[in-house]
């Protein structure tokens, strides 16, 4: 008999999670309350309140935490300007710290022995959120069906639901498992089926959120963000609310082909996976951020940032929201942001994001006397350079004499 009486699980009403649900119930004996987050991922809740009450669960936990989502973590996330091998906006990887956080508190709540997921034992989701939920309750216990079951392929899963007659949506149309998907207001992920050989091409019909390049508009849109800390506050002028915003700006990019991503990267459990990604308002608004730093954060400060953002990425990508050393780096990134104020226009076309123009009325550091190639009244006086090239030259200078 086990001592598992209730758990929270981490539930979506997909494939998986489905499966988990009714495989908790029989493996363990156990009352499973589901904790569903809305994340802005677009789907109907409401199906998984009522899958949930057809299996018999009597605690349903669906919340909107959108706004939490972009506001709390997203945000903080890029005003590191984060990417991740060069090139991964970390769209699943920002979630997990803040469902992982809602289950401990749910847990807590309706006095839950264990919480379960849904994550794979080859994937990076299954560190992430455990890591997050011991971090933030070390004597938690956690469950991880992939880890325990023999159901150890998409098609035993759709196997299993339809033996215990589980309702499964989104088969792919052309039989068989469908892509494992991801997402929330800042991308959704594809993996899975023929991504899996590294050399095909994505099937155009997988594509969910931007049109290709030759079904884009032919005439470009500019738009206007203003900046305040570092955050995104309006659009086109008009303030918004974070997950507003972020919504709005991928409608734009959607519709411009903007996003798009095709990676093989290297998972923390040591293997390399293929996965493709949309991210149009992030892609958008990585460009405009980069951009008012550019006129508004010191040459040292920018550069530093720079060297500390791949690890920055890191510890997000491999599950670390929530520890130590990524909380005192957010303070110091946090603290380059405070001059990061002004406003960026950028030009939207077939996939491009173009800056066009940036400037700060309180924090711009471009000052136009010295800059200038015109006349500049003695702002600058060149003859100042020759010595700052002498010194910087001494020592390499000296180590092309000793090669003579």
């Amino acid at each position: 008999m086990s001592d598992i009486k209730k758990v929270v699980l981490a539930y979506s009403g997909g494939l998986d999670t489905s499966v988990i649900l009714k495989w908790l119930q029989e493996t363990y004996q156990c009352e499973v309350v589901t904790f569903t987050a809305d994340l802005g991922q677009g789907d109907e809740l409401e199906p998984a309140r009522e899958k949930a009450k057809a299996a018999g669960v009597k605690e349903i936990f669906i919340e909107d935490l959108k706004e939490e989502f972009v506001r709390d973590f997203v945000f903080p996330m890029f005003r590191a300007n984060t990417i991740y091998e060069g090139e991964y906006l970390l769209g699943t990887s920002i979630a997990r710290p803040l469902i992982a956080k809602r289950l401990i508190e749910l847990a807590r709540k309706t006095n839950a022995d264990a919480i379960s997921h849904g994550a794979t034992g080859k994937g990076n989701d299954q560190v992430r959120f455990e890591l997050g939920a011991y971090a933030l309750n070390p004597d938690i216990k956690i469950i991880a069906p992939w880890r325990e079951w023999d159901l150890l392929s998409r098609e035993k899963l759709l196997q299993y639901a339809e033996k215990n007659n589980i309702p499964v949506e989104m088969k792919h149309k052309k039989g068989g498992s469908p892509y494992s998907m991801d997402a929330n207001l800042l991308h959704i992920s594809y993996e899975g089926r023929h991504l899996e050989n590294p050399g095909a091409e994505p099937e155009e019909d997988m594509w969910r959120w931007t049109v290709s390049p030759e079904k884009a508009p032919n005439e470009s849109e500019t738009i206007e963000i203003k900046f305040e800390k570092g955050d995104p506050i309006s659009l086109n002028g008009k303030a918004m609310k974070a997950h507003e915003l972020l919504a709005t700006l991928n409608h734009l990019g959607g519709k411009h082909s903007i996003g798009r991503l095709d990676l093989v990267e290297n998972r923390y459990v040591g293997m390399k996976s293929r996965g493709c990604y949309e991210t149009p308002g992030g892609t958008i608004l990585l460009k405009a951020h980069r951009a008012i730093e550019s006129i508004t954060l010191d040459r040292e400060v920018a550069h530093l940032k720079d060297d500390l953002m791949p690890r920055f990425a890191s510890m997000i990508y491999n599950g670390y929201w929530w520890s130590p050393e990524r909380l005192a780096l957010q303070t110091l990134i946090d603290h380059t942001q405070i001059n990061v104020n002004g406003w960026v226009k950028l030009k939207l076309y077939k996939g491009n994001v173009t800056v066009i123009g940036r400037d700060s009325e309180t924090d711009s550091l471009f000052d136009t006397s010295i800059a200038t190639f015109e006349d500049d009244k003695g702002a600058y006086d060149q003859k100042d350079a020759a010595g700052f090239i002498k010194l910087n030259a001494l020592r390499m200078r000296i180590a092309a004499k000793i090669k003579k």
